[in-house]
């Protein structure tokens, strides 16, 4: 049944691909093997995805950002890695701020107004 073209532009294809596809099965190998680039032969034998199915699959990847190419070898992008990296530090702070509270009172009485002279 066909969509409108609003309804198609709006569609979110940010998400994390679908568990069991070829997407996921080829980002999650590359994602565990983050220290290394494979061929796309590799990354077919390795995830038992069609070798005529990985290259698309790898083209879609790169396109979100999500691998990177050069050559003939694709890897996992060091961009998703720092958005991983990122979260995982976003999430330790917030659990630290759980932990002890912020105190806003006493950071205000040592904090510095970058405005006044400073003797």
């Amino acid at each position: 049944m066909p969509i409108s073209a609003d309804r198609f532009e709006n569609i979110d294809d940010s998400e994390d691909p679908k568990p069991g596809t070829n997407a996921d099965r080829i980002l999650s190998f590359l994602e565990r093997n983050a220290d290394k680039a494979f061929t796309q032969g590799e990354i077919a034998t390795a995830t038992d995805v069609t070798r005529g199915s990985v290259g698309p699959t790898l083209v879609r990847l790169r396109e979100d950002g999500r691998v990177d190419h050069r050559g003939t070898y694709w890897r996992v992008s060091d961009y998703l890695e720092s958005l991983d990296d990122a979260t995982a530090h976003a999430s330790a702070v917030a659990d630290s701020h759980e932990a002890e509270p912020f105190e806003y009172d006493e950071w205000m009485e040592h904090a510095v107004d970058p405005r006044e002279e400073r003797e």
